[in-house]
């Protein structure tokens, strides 16, 4: 059975990956937002129903990331406050 050293330090490590995924999430939305400016500079006024399915596609993709990164947010706050009472 581990200890509660072990355990704590496995949950450190864990949150350290977590950490790196919500940057790699964060890194994400802004090459995402990137996306859509450069999407709308190019064809701005274009009414073509490809451009306006890929503006869409990559709001619902912002949404998703952010709704991701809030997740973590909670599972870290959480797994901190588990740490803190061990």
């Amino acid at each position: 059975m581990a200890s509660v050293a072990e355990l704590k330090a496995a949950i450190d490590i864990a949150l350290q990956q977590i950490g790196d995924g919500q940057s790699a999430v964060q890194a994400a939305g802004e090459k995402l937002s990137e996306a859509q400016q450069t999407l709308a500079g190019a064809l701005e006024g274009s009414g073509h129903e490809t451009v306006e399915a890929a503006q869409a596609s990559l709001t619902q993709a912002g949404q998703e990331l952010e709704e991701c990164l809030a997740a973590t947010l909670v599972a870290v706050e959480q797994a901190q406050l588990y740490v803190s009472s061990l």
